[in-house]
């Protein structure tokens, strides 16, 4: 991989650590003050804005926001404020609408989802849904009067202290910054053909930070909502309501095995353990933190094999300072399966995924066509068993396993839960 920092809150001290370049083509060393694309990350930002608003969270989107519009009049009528929040509103959530530069983008994006699908009926199960993390941006614009750039400034970044985290490529340029690089797993990678992904996927994932400054963030949710001087950022019970497990996910590998109100939760051996990870154009980031060790750990990564080193690093990390446990996912070694129930065609907003048998082996092929070329990716695995509907595979000898896993909602529709997405069935 290219380049990458660290940032390890421990003992009250942030320890700061980099490795390598931020731009091959350039060959830029990579710095402890050079700025990552930390991506949907950002979203634990926006449901911290949303938390400090004194919302009703169980009232309906349409209560705040009229103009909101899905393909589905049922679910317009009945997505809440909460279902937005923990990924459960069944909206498509996969969905780049470029809606230009200026600051009205988040809405042009609202307006934008009147044709957007549903992925499954509102609060049936959890689907990752970048698309209503900007349409929560929208709610903080419209209860602040300040785009989402700006009260993410005034509410968080600044009685923080945060001054190396920015939204805007043109604040990016006064620091140094990571170019993102992408490629086949087990091949060198190469620079991105474009820096990174549409304004108004902002309050979705376009935070740019150090590492540092993301374990600043963290600490703040560790001391209560409480800033480094003590003043006042969040009130307590909302830092508190954060963390409360909302609904339990499908695939409990990829973003915990829970949902909070915009964090993930991992059922962890050796601690609670809550955080998010990112992934833009070529970058990758990853943030875990502990409330009993009072730690956190942030990764920032341009490219390559992200996930592995992920795994390596915070092995090591949280096991030392936490005393916590990553688990693996474990291949039972089952050779046979009932193949019938799972063959077929699943499909949702830009991605189809394929299950066939070849040779006795249960495949799978994920095509995944984006508004965006670096984004556009073929997934193949080889399917191996773990249990019941539960599969594991990955494309290359060099990366961790990924969780696959079959089942159905309460009416029965058959999905597949992959990369922390739902896909139903259609054949």
């Amino acid at each position: 991989m290219p380049g990458a920092t660290l940032a390890v809150l421990a003992d009250g001290q942030i320890h700061e650590f980099a490795s390598g370049v931020l731009h091959r083509g350039t060959g830029v060393e990579a710095t402890t003050d050079a700025l990552f694309q930390i991506g949907s990350i950002t979203k634990t930002y926006t449901a911290s804005l949303v938390m400090g608003l004194g919302l009703d969270i169980d009232q309906r989107v349409v209560d705040v926001l009229p103009e909101f519009k899905v393909a589905d009049p049922a679910a317009t009528g009945e997505i809440t404020i909460r279902q937005l929040l923990t990924h459960s509103s069944g909206i498509d959530g996969d969905v780049i609408r470029d809606t230009g530069r200026g600051d009205d983008c988040v809405r042009g994006f609202v307006e934008a989802c009147a044709g957007v699908r549903q992925n499954h009926p509102p609060g049936a199960t959890m689907s990752y849904c970048n698309s209503g993390f900007t349409i929560l941006g929208r709610i903080v614009e419209v209860v602040t009067g300040k785009v989402w750039d700006t009260a993410l400034r005034e509410r968080l970044l600044d009685p923080l202290g945060l001054t190396s985290t920015v939204t805007l490529p043109e604040d990016v340029l006064r620091f140094r910054a990571a170019m993102g690089h992408v490629g086949d797993p087990g091949t060198q990678p190469r620079p991105a053909t474009v820096w990174g992904l549409p304004r108004s996927c902002g309050p979705a994932g376009l935070i740019c930070a150090t590492a540092a400054d993301l374990v600043r963030f963290a600490r703040m949710h560790l001391d209560g909502g409480l800033a480094a001087d003590g003043s006042r950022v969040l009130a307590a019970d909302a830092v508190s309501a954060m963390r409360n497990r909302e609904i339990e996910v499908p695939d409990p590998w990829s973003t915990g095995r829970w949902r909070g109100l915009g964090w993930g939760l991992f059922d962890w051996p050796g601690g609670s353990t809550f955080g998010h990870d990112g992934n833009t154009v070529g970058q990758s980031a990853f943030l875990r933190v502990v409330p009993e060790a009072n730690v956190a750990i942030a990764l920032l990564t341009n490219g390559g094999g992200t996930n592995g080193l992920y795994r390596t690093i915070f092995g090591e990390l949280l096991a030392e300072v936490a005393g916590v446990t990553i688990p693996d996912i474990q291949p039972s070694g089952q050779s046979k399966v009932d193949a019938a129930a799972y063959v077929g065609r699943y499909e949702r907003e830009s991605v189809t995924v394929d299950v066939t048998v070849r040779d006795g082996v249960l495949r799978l092929r994920e095509e995944e066509i984006t508004g965006l070329e670096d984004l556009n990716s073929v997934v193949e695995l080889d399917l191996v068993p773990v249990g019941d509907g539960v599969f594991a595979g990955r494309r290359h000898e060099s990366e961790p396993w990924t969780g696959v896993v079959f089942y159905r909602l309460a009416d029965g529709s058959p999905y597949v839960h992959l990369h922390a997405r739902a896909t139903p069935k259609v054949s």
